[in-house]
């Protein structure tokens, strides 16, 4: 299987609807234009978008130009099942051929942090990625004082490999 033969609809769990953004969707997010929402039938949970959200954007936009379509290996709306809210994101920051390996990013807006959806989505898209043969290696990396994020990641077995004066840098191999 190839990067090119991907092309991710959504994943769920009990509690998560992951549901990849779109080249389109971006853009019109924003131009504060939800009407693509709208006909997914999701609603912006309380402060969807919020400020983190707005900032990435315009990388998840230039990554998403590298591809005909949304691979996976991109970014994802995080969406709650029961009240299809849009509460965050989780993805990739694109893939690295040489090494085999992506990099995970998360956010959640702060309504609905500390309910475990960080987590979820995390060991839902890492699951999906690592089914795929030809990734071996998944990275992320933090602020050296983002407490949250830390546990996060070691939570999800992530192994710290190096740190400087402000980051710390993890690894997860594939399984």
């Amino acid at each position: 299987m190839n990067l090119e033969d991907l092309e991710k609809k959504e994943l769920l769990s009990e509690r998560l609807i992951l549901i990849p953004f779109t080249l389109k969707l971006c853009k019109n997010i924003l131009n504060n234009d939800f009407s693509d929402l709208v006909k997914l039938n999701l609603l912006r949970g309380i402060n969807w978008p919020d400020k983190d959200v707005v900032e990435t954007l315009p990388k998840i936009i230039r990554n998403l130009t590298k591809v005909d379509y949304p691979t996976g290996f991109e970014s994802w709306m995080i969406v709650k099942r029961d009240t299809r809210e849009i509460i965050g994101d989780v993805g990739f920051k694109g893939f690295n051929f040489v090494e085999k390996s992506c990099d995970i990013g998360y956010g959640i807006v702060k309504e609905e942090r500390k309910k475990g959806y960080a987590e979820e989505a995390s060991r839902m898209l890492i699951d999906w990625a690592f089914s795929n043969d030809f990734l071996d290696k998944i990275t992320a990396c933090c602020l050296i004082d983002n407490i949250d994020s830390i546990n996060l990641l070691k939570k999800i077995n992530f192994i710290e490999y190096s740190r400087d004066k402000t980051t710390i840098y993890w690894s997860l191999d594939k399984p």
